[in-house]
């Protein structure tokens, strides 16, 4: 699709709640006494304890969230809810960070500086699957092309050529244990490989079919390498999660993904395992006694309870009374989407019973320009003109749809489809639109769209492409079921509406709206703007934004 974006708002959406007490202080046994005995001449120190001290009370967290989790099996697409869970029987085995990587059950992260990762030169042929000059995967033939060992984009004429190739060398740290005791070992990450190689996903298969091999070294050393060709700038992320070959390795992958010992009790080695697991009502984690960080007092807790409660102010109940400790997400987003109220939450959070806590998720929302239409879509050039976009862009108000649309609080604006935060944010080379009505209205009037009949629509006279007369009305295709978005486009329409644009909004469910093309909307170019939020990870995905990426129709 080719658009240009106008960032409307980094969408907060990582919001739970917990009660505003603690409920893991621990009471220190009662002081002995001392006393003084008479019957031998020397005094002799006795030492009499008032009471029985009383055992150490197991410190306990209640975590309440909407949703039962789907499965805990890794490759079994887990739900959100699911990965809540999934993050105490797991640590790692890579953490990110404000984009920064952390190495958690490996000794370090490979780098080509350290010579655990290189780039090597090998000789490649026709037939050999190779990744070409624009990234994809290719059996090399003649006329196809590709970037050679010396970094040069060259058309492969047949015979042999040198290409580059990443190897990339992964060591386990040695304390790191299932929580049954065994040693966690490079066999287990080849396992794991083996797993997903016979699984169908497409975020996992991007990575699998752009690895030409995984192989174990020692029980702690795997190597990865890639096709020739690949570039990857992520290649210290190539390491597949380990699991547990000693336990599931007997099982077929039909039969494991329903079986208790990978959906409902898979075997991990982060800091809590799973006790039980009762349908309906809860997952209850306990204490790993295995877990590598256990000399460092961790974890903290002795048990961790996710109970599972649909209704949200049943949820505030028990977070109050001290039936729950920590309120999810998902629970504050199903009042949202049930009718928006949050009254109560912030209520209670201002009186200080309970603590609200926020921040910026990678989501964010904008707002695209169908520029150029699929050849089928026959609509005036309404956004061909740069000026227009920019009259647009200093139409809306920004400021007022971060504060106004979303439930959870202002929002923050976005300048860029990179966050403020990202380590590659151009923050002195981006310009700003701001809300600027009059200059807008200027702009327009430059371009030719004026309102000539007083009916508080603009139309084209002297537009370039677009009959004098025809007015400047557009549709919005936004996706249904979203309070932020409905909020979002009846404040354009508007703001639209104050610069004589006419705006129509129509409402569409994620399938239809996120088709592919040539019959989805969006991907088959068959829009005049569209309204949706995308999710940004901790690269940037400028290529996205080529014109290569335009979508065929």
């Amino acid at each position: 699709m080719r658009s240009i974006s106008t960032s409307l708002t980094a969408v907060i959406l990582t919001t739970l709640l917990a009660a505003a007490c603690d409920r893991f202080t621990e009471t220190s046994p009662p002081a002995a006494t001392t006393v003084m005995s008479t019957a031998t001449s020397a005094p002799v120190e006795t030492v009499i304890p008032t009471d029985t001290p009383p055992p150490s009370m197991p410190k306990e967290l209640t975590i309440c969230q909407a949703e039962e989790p789907n499965t805990l099996f890794l490759y079994g697409e887990p739900s959100r809810a699911a990965r809540n869970v999934l993050e105490a029987i797991y640590d790692g085995p890579i953490d990110v960070n404000e984009y920064q990587f952390k190495p958690v059950i490996l000794e370090k992260l490979p780098s080509l500086t350290d010579g655990d990762a290189a780039v090597r030169q090998v000789p490649v042929t026709s037939g050999v699957k190779v990744a070409n000059a624009e990234g994809a995967l290719v059996d090399l033939a003649p006329g196809i092309t590709v970037v050679d060992a010396a970094g040069q984009t060259v058309i492969f004429e047949g015979g042999e050529i040198s290409m580059a190739q990443i190897v990339v060398t992964f060591t386990l740290r040695s304390d790191v244990r299932w929580a049954d005791g065994t040693p966690v070992t490079a066999d287990d990450s080849r396992y794991s490989f083996e797993l997903a190689g016979q699984l169908d996903s497409p975020v996992r298969q991007w990575t699998l079919d752009r690895s030409l091999s995984y192989e174990v070294i020692d029980a702690r050393t795997v190597v990865w390498t890639g096709v020739p060709g690949h570039q990857d700038t992520f290649y210290f992320l190539n390491f597949w999660t380990p699991l547990p070959r000693h336990i599931w390795g007997a099982t077929s992958i039909e039969q494991l993904s329903s079986t208790e010992v990978a959906h409902k009790r898979p075997l991990g080695w982060g800091p809590f395992a799973v006790d039980e697991w009762v349908d309906g009502e809860y997952v209850s984690l306990v204490r790993n006694p295995y877990y590598f960080r256990a000399s460092e007092g961790l974890p903290y807790l002795d048990r961790i309870t996710f109970r599972f409660v649909a209704d949200f102010q049943q949820a505030l109940d028990d977070l109050l009374s001290g039936e729950c400790d920590v309120v999810g997400r998902d629970l504050i987003e199903r009042r949202v989407f049930e009718n928006g109220d949050l009254a109560p939450l912030l209520e209670a959070a201002d009186t200080g019973r309970i603590n609200l806590v926020q921040s910026s998720s990678s989501e964010w929302e904008h707002l695209d320009f169908g520029i150029t239409p699929a050849d089928s879509v026959h609509r005036p050039d309404f956004f061909g003109d740069v000026r227009v976009r920019r009259a647009i862009a200093m139409c809306i108000h920004r400021e007022r749809i971060a504060g106004e649309a979303f439930p959870y609080g202002a929002a923050e604006l976005a300048t860029s489809y990179v966050a403020a935060d990202h380590p590659l944010y151009a923050r002195d080379h981006l310009h700003y639109w701001d809300y600027n009505p009059s200059e807008a209205l200027n702009t327009l009037d430059q371009v030719g769209w004026r309102d000539q009949n007083g009916d508080g629509i603009r139309e084209a006279y002297g537009v370039p492409g677009i009959a004098d007369g025809t007015p400047f009305t557009v549709t919005l295709l936004t996706t249904a079921n979203s309070l932020a978005h409905e909020r979002t486009a009846r404040i354009l329409a508007e703001n639209l509406a104050s610069c004589g644009i006419g705006l129509s909004v129509q409402y569409m469910s994620d399938d239809e709206f996120f088709a592919d093309g040539p019959i989805g909307p969006i991907f088959g170019r068959q829009f005049d703007l569209a309204l949706f939020s995308w999710m940004n990870d901790f690269d940037a995905h400028c290529g996205l934004y080529l014109s290569s990426q335009i979508p065929d129709t």
